[in-house]
């Protein structure tokens, strides 16, 4: 699995090579404090001719949409999106759901709560993909500072999910992964028709599961890591954290008689009580004829 940096692709790379359309995606759940310069960065890729979309899905309830919208971003609710398939469940949902209103030919998915969100996000993501041939699927990897509040920054620290049980459920069922920095990161971009021939589990463990449903799909020859350098997020308590946990050790279990090495049912039972049952929503290739 190759590893790029993002200064790799400079925008003037980018518009010189690129003959794809791009969309960027935003999952966005009350993110008032963060979106605005994450907005303002990847809408100053629009104007420069490199984006061609920018969409947020949004479901807040602290003006973030209405945010979004004031910067210039295309803004759909997460519910008005294929809302005959019930209520969304999740951030994964959200991602899956905004197939069916991004239109480029490679999508772009960013988180909306970076601090210090630059454009070298974007640009690093879609590079391997426009300015190359082969690659299937783009995975972000940066450091990640444990921030303990005012006065106080870790230079590591952050990503206790990742490193606790990500990376070592990885590296025991799909060790061809375990070189993967940032298995629950994000930042991805990937060809939109990838995307839409793959399912997507509803909450948390969307990012692992995508990751090991490419790797089965397209091989890991085809899988790329881009270093972004740093995100710096809000840091959430333990208490938040089992049900996160919980979430990517189920999405990485019940894969595990696809390609990795198989494991007893009762494992993933077990889980149950810790988070809310995950959907694996279907390929979005399946559903065009149905109504959105």
């Amino acid at each position: 699995m190759s590893l790029h940096h993002h200064s790799e692709f400079p925008l003037e790379r980018i518009l010189a090579e690129c003959d794809d359309s791009i969309s960027v995606c935003l999952p966005v759940r009350d993110e008032a404090t963060t979106i605005g310069p994450i907005l303002d960065s990847v809408l100053r890729l629009a104007e420069a001719g490199a984006v061609d979309q920018v969409v947020v899905v949004d479901d807040s309830s602290d003006g973030s949409g209405e945010l979004a919208r004031s910067r210039g971003a295309e803004v759909h609710s997460q519910f008005d999106l294929r809302s005959g398939m019930g209520p969304v469940l999740g951030k994964g949902d959200a991602m899956w759901r905004a197939l069916e209103v991004l239109r480029g030919d490679v999508v772009v998915y960013v988180d909306a709560d970076s601090r210090d969100f630059g454009d070298h996000f974007v640009r690093g993501l879609m590079g391997p993909l426009v300015c190359g041939s082969g690659v299937s699927f783009v995975k972000g990897c940066y450091r990640r500072p444990f921030d303990s509040g005012p006065g106080g920054c870790q230079a590591e620290g952050g990503g206790r999910v990742t490193e606790l049980t990500a990376r070592p459920l990885l590296a025991a069922f799909y060790p061809e992964l375990a070189s993967v920095c940032q298995p629950l990161a994000g930042e991805i971009a990937a060809r939109r028709e990838l995307l839409e021939a793959l399912p997507f589990t509803t909450g948390y463990g969307v990012d692992v599961g995508l990751l090991i449903d490419v790797r089965e799909r397209c091989g890991i020859q085809n899988l790329v890591q881009v270093d972004l350098d740093q995100r710096q997020n809000r840091h959430r308590p333990l208490s938040e954290l089992a049900p996160m946990a919980a979430a990517v050790t189920d999405a990485i279990l019940s894969r595990t008689d696809t390609g990795g090495r198989p494991v007893d049912g009762s494992s993933r039972i077990a889980l149950e009580g810790l988070m809310p049952r995950a959907v694996l929503r279907p390929p979005a290739a399946s559903l065009r004829a149905l109504p959105v």
